[in-house]
């Protein structure tokens, strides 16, 4: 998996709690911002309020250390351990309050919504299950043995993030590209202006190309059936499959665009030497005209 790197905690007053919060990153520019907070009833209204107090918490840590909320992804794992019967009995008795929790919202919910949220889960052992769902998840784990689970919810939605980072500088890049083959260079400082725009496109398409594959090859699941099946229905909670389909169409667009301007860029060079060429020409010819008339000049008798 993707390295994580220590930057710092902080501490912080959050609903009359002291909470520590893990700040951490994933090069080159992803922020995690981390709080675990035990709670006495997992599905009170209370609980409820303090995961959006600590989402509110991790915002302003962000913030601080420059990071931009436009395209961040909080996630919320609730977890219970040490629980005696069967997992499905808890979902059962508890059904609404844990939808609530996982969708972030304050709102009685349809039981239709209630049924499709938790029809999303994994079930190993006969005591454990995970409930997974766009903005939380569930995990009931009698020992509560949840490393791996929780690093491959790290990983899932740092997959997601750099998804949306590369769709958004995509669509920067697409709308720079379309008003360079709009514009066609007039003077020589818009041609130099053109020139580097070009080059900051070829640039961008190769990192983007990189990046890319990098997301492709960057996890490895060998040998563990659980953490394959676990990594494979978050993705498609989170829709990777469909991100990585928006962000391939869009490097194809921009391949496609780069190649047209690369045609406009060197119609318009052509067109600037065949300028020079023919003032060139005419300099020449008034070159030849002024050579005839001194010679003129120096034939004709002199007085």
């Amino acid at each position: 998996m993707p390295k994580q790197f220590e930057i710092g905690s902080e501490t912080m007053q959050v609903m009359g709690r002291q909470i520590k919060f893990s700040i951490r990153g994933y090069r080159p520019d992803v922020l995690m911002i981390e709080a675990i907070a035990d709670v006495a009833d997992l599905f009170s209204n209370d609980t409820f309020k303090l995961r959006d107090a600590l989402v509110d918490a991790c915002h302003k840590i962000s913030k601080n250390y420059g990071g931009k909320l436009d395209l961040s992804e909080e996630y919320s794992l609730a977890v219970l351990s040490g629980y005696v019967g069967e997992p499905e009995d808890i979902l059962k008795k508890h059904s609404a309050e844990i939808v609530k929790f996982l969708k972030s919202e304050a709102l009685p919910l349809d039981e239709k919504e209630i049924e499709y949220t938790l029809a999303t889960q994994l079930k190993y052992a006969k005591n454990d299950l995970v409930v997974v769902d766009w903005d939380g998840a569930l995990i009931l784990e009698p020992n509560d043995q949840i490393e791996a689970m929780v690093d491959l919810f790290q990983l899932t939605n740092l997959d997601l993030l750099r998804y949306r980072m590369l769709d958004f500088d995509l669509d920067s890049r697409l709308s720079k590209a379309n008003r360079l083959i709009q514009k066609r260079p007039r003077t020589f400082f818009s041609q130099k202006e053109t020139a580097q725009a070009f080059k900051d496109i070829i640039l961008f398409q190769s990192q983007s190309i990189a990046e890319f594959n990098a997301l492709e090859r960057e996890i490895k699941l060998i040998g563990d059936w659980y953490s394959a099946r676990l990594y494979d229905l978050i993705s498609k909670k989170f829709k990777l499959e469909e991100w990585k389909k928006s962000v391939q169409e869009k490097l194809d667009s921009l391949k496609n665009l780069y190649t047209i301007i690369a045609e406009n860029f060197s119609i318009s060079k052509n067109e600037r030497l065949e300028l020079i060429q023919i003032v060139l020409f005419f300099i020449l010819q008034v070159g030849w005209f002024v050579l005839i008339i001194l010679e003129l000049f120096y034939y004709l008798p002199k007085r």
